[in-house]
């Protein structure tokens, strides 16, 4: 059975999700195009950024690992396990923004609950759950350190503007409140649950059409 490198595994999303960051960073600088590069608070569902990138690296990841392998026994518990997790987080989300009118309160919930949703989602399949983990530090430490010089620097970008109804605090506040516990939450979070859904989803519709994937034995996949 095929011995996975995690940081082989990882290493190519991880630089083409560093170039992506860094290309976002350039366009809303040089300001490009509004709708490729926006410098809206919260990034105005741009057309470049690294989110969308989840679902095309969840989907590889799976497939790597279903080939050497390491598929998960069942894609149902796979599958139920991750949307599960995201059902709750996001009932727990929805609660907190309805019924806590601090949104600084609001973002230290979701962050709770992005967390215990991460755990509650490693149950279905552990194997691309840890690699999942691995790339989503890997693709938002950068953001962070973007995150902080821009804040900092006082730089007109998305990465700089909280929400609007957010509270005026100093730069790092600022940055505890709107990059730090954000990205090492919430968006590992989407990159983890979001990854194992799409993921689980392509090893299910690779056995559909009759291409199954070796069970899952004890992990191989190193370090």
């Amino acid at each position: 059975m095929p011995n996975l490198s995690l940081r082989r595994l990882i290493l190519v999303p991880a630089l083409v999700t560093l170039a992506v960051t860094l290309v976002r960073l350039t366009g809303e600088l040089l300001l490009w195009s509004p709708s490729l590069f926006s410098r809206e608070a919260g990034g105005g569902g741009a057309l470049v950024g690294i989110v969308w990138l989840i679902p095309v690296f969840g989907i590889l990841f799976g497939l790597s690992l279903a080939r050497a392998g390491q598929a998960p026994a069942s894609v149902g518990k796979a599958l139920g396990w991750a949307f599960l997790a995201f059902v709750l987080n996001t009932a727990l989300a929805i609660g907190a923004f309805t019924l806590v009118p601090s949104p600084v309160a609001q973002l230290a919930i979701f962050g709770i609950g992005s967390w215990l949703a991460i755990l509650l989602a490693r149950r279905g399949w552990d194997v691309l759950w840890r690699v999942l983990l691995v790339y989503g530090l890997a693709a938002r430490i950068p953001v962070l350190v973007v995150m902080f010089l821009s804040i900092f620097g006082g730089w007109d970008t998305h990465y700089t503007k909280p929400r609007p109804d957010f509270p005026p605090m100093a730069p790092w506040g600022l940055f505890f409140w709107t990059a730090f516990l954000p990205q090492m939450s919430i968006w590992i979070y989407l990159t983890i649950v979001g990854g194992m859904i799409f993921g689980a989803l392509a090893v299910g519709i690779r056995r559909l059409v009759g291409k199954p994937a070796p069970a899952a034995a004890p992990s191989s996949v190193s370090l």
